[in-house]
C-alpha cells in the first residue's frame, strides 16, 4: 500500500512540475521575438504607444486606403514585402513589429498587442481613407481584437484560431490550461461582433492550427459578410506558396466592401 502512495505521490509531483513550468514559462510558449533582416529597407514608421515605441515599415505610402500586417509568432515580417508590394500595390501596408521584436520595445503580452493594434490605428486612421486588418496565425487574435474595437474597412485572417486557450488545451490535454494561462486570445468570444467583409483563408494539412479551430471561429462570425477558402494540400507555414491563396486575397482586397451602417 505505501509503495502505491509512494508512486501516486510521486505522479502527482511530476504533474504538478509540469503545469508549473507551462504556467511560468507559458509565454515563451506563445512568443518567439526576432531580430531584424539588415538587408530590408524602406520608409520607417515609429509610433508611440503610452511611452513604449514601436517599430515598422511602410509599404506603398501614400496610398489612400491602408492595411495593417500582424505576423505570426515567429515571423520575419519584412520577409513578405515583395508580396506587399505586388499584390496590395493600391494600398499602403504597415508593417509594425509586435512589442520585443525587431527594434519595437517592451515585452510582448496579449495585453500589450492588443493595445499596441489600437495605437496603430488610432496613429494611422487620419491619414487614410480606410484601414483594413491583415492577421496571420498568432496575428489573427490580434487583428481579431481591433476589427470588434475600432471601424475597420475589411478583415483578412490566414490560418486563424478560437482561441490559444483552446489550441494549447487540445495541446497539453492533461493540464487545466484555462486555468493557468494568461494571454487567452479568445477571438471567438467577440467574433459576433464582426460586421464587415471578412476572408479566412485556411490550410487543409495545418497541423499548428487545426481546422476544428478555424471553424469554430467561423461559425461565430455571424454578422460579418464572410468568405472561406481552404487551401488544398497547404500546411501551416507553406499555404502562402500557393496561388489559390493568392488569388483569394486579390480577388477579396478588389472588390468594394459593403458595410451595414455604422460602426
Amino acid at each position: 500500500m505505501k509503495e502505491i502512495i509512494s508512486i501516486l505521490v510521486i505522479i502527482a509531483a511530476i504533474y504538478l512540475a509540469i503545469s508549473a513550468c507551462l504556467y511560468l514559462f507559458q509565454r515563451k510558449l506563445i512568443y518567439y521575438p526576432v531580430g531584424l533582416d539588415p538587408a530590408f529597407s524602406a520608409e520607417e514608421i515609429r509610433i508611440d504607444n503610452q511611452g513604449t515605441e514601436l517599430h515598422g515599415w511602410i509599404i506603398n505610402p501614400g496610398k489612400a486606403r491602408a492595411f495593417i500586417y500582424f505576423g505570426g509568432n515567429s515571423e520575419m515580417i519584412t520577409h513578405r514585402d515583395q508580396f506587399f508590394t505586388e499584390v496590395f500595390a493600391d494600398y499602403s501596408v504597415y508593417l509594425i513589429n509586435y512589442r520585443g521584436y525587431g527594434e519595437s520595445q517592451g515585452e510582448p503580452t496579449e495585453a500589450g498587442l492588443f493595445s499596441d493594434a489600437e495605437a496603430i490605428y488610432d496613429a494611422i486612421r487620419e491619414q487614410h481613407g480606410s484601414v483594413s486588418a491583415y492577421g496571420r496565425s498568432l496575428g489573427s487574435g490580434v487583428a481579431v481584437h481591433l476589427a470588434a474595437n475600432r471601424p475597420l474597412d475589411r478583415l483578412v485572417l490566414l490560418t486563424p484560431y478560437d482561441s490559444v486557450a483552446r489550441v494549447a488545451q487540445k495541446i497539453y490535454p492533461f493540464v487545466p490550461v484555462n486555468w493557468l494561462i494568461k494571454d487567452r486570445f479568445d477571438s471567438i468570444a467577440v467574433a459576433d461582433q464582426i460586421a464587415i467583409p471578412v476572408l479566412i483563408i485556411a490550410a487543409e494539412e495545418d497541423r499548428e492550427i487545426k481546422l476544428e479551430h478555424t471553424l469554430a471561429l467561423k461559425q461565430q462570425l455571424t454578422r460579418a459578410q464572410l468568405e472561406y477558402v481552404l487551401v488544398s494540400g497547404a500546411a501551416h507555414n507553406d499555404v502562402t506558396e500557393f496561388p489559390q491563396y493568392r488569388a483569394a486575397i486579390v480577388d477579396f482586397i478588389s472588390r468594394p466592401a459593403i458595410k451595414p451602417g455604422g460602426f
